[in-house]
């Protein structure tokens, strides 16, 4: 690897750098965005079981809001209506709305850098595969080429390529796999929130006819 980093010369150091980051941002988001961490599969069902007869206690809320994602938003919609007794039905879906585009864009955090990463990769190659060829064009001269100078740029031609594309696929492939995640997940919120809306909607008719 050393010779090969060697024999690509100093524009191959971007792309290294871009396969690093690219490396750990994957690492990253493979680990924030699972279901568990996101959106639990049972998660909506315990919440609508545990205020079936009231609404819950500020620790539990709490605690809801620190279990997921999802949780966090559910969590907005019950202080909405605990903190508003009177609220209408078009403020608590105005919450969950907020609550919601606040945890998409946290789910989509780096993810515009991966997709920059392989969009660049690519132009760095190509970057790399120009100066290549400039040093080849440079070491032929009118008394006879140098072969050195002539190996040596079509390694810098050639690896710098091959990293480069080596970088932009996989780059490619989890960005559009991380994207497919996050917009499962948003699908998933919008549709728990669409559940608990009328669910939370009993407590504040109730307190409407008691008041």
């Amino acid at each position: 690897m050393l010779s090969i980093i060697q024999a690509a010369g100093w524009p191959i150091w971007p792309l290294l750098l871009c396969s690093i980051v690219a490396l750990a941002l994957v690492i990253e988001r493979f680990t924030s965005l699972r279901r568990t961490r996101v959106a639990p599969t049972r998660l909506l069902d315990e919440v609508i079981s545990v205020t079936r007869a009231s609404l819950p206690p500020a620790d539990v809320v709490n605690k809801l809001a620190e279990n997921s994602v999802l949780g966090k938003v559910l969590a907005t919609g019950l202080r909405a209506v605990i903190a508003e007794p009177r609220t209408s039905e078009a403020a608590l879906r105005g919450a969950f709305e907020s609550a919601g585009r606040a945890a998409v864009h946290k789910l989509e955090r780096y993810l515009n850098t991966i997709g920059t990463i392989a969009s660049a990769a690519p132009l760095l190659g190509l970057m790399g595969t120009v100066i290549g060829m400039i040093e080849i064009f440079g070491s032929q001269a009118p008394t006879g080429g140098n072969p050195a100078q002539l190996a040596h740029g079509i390694s810098v031609a050639l690896y710098n390529t091959a990293f480069g594309l080596m970088i932009a696929i996989p780059s490619l492939m989890f960005y559009r796999y991380f994207r497919g995640l996050v917009d499962g997940y948003t699908l998933d919120m919008e549709q728990a929130a669409d559940r608990l809306v009328p669910h939370l909607m009993r407590f504040v008719v109730d307190r409407r006819q008691h008041a």
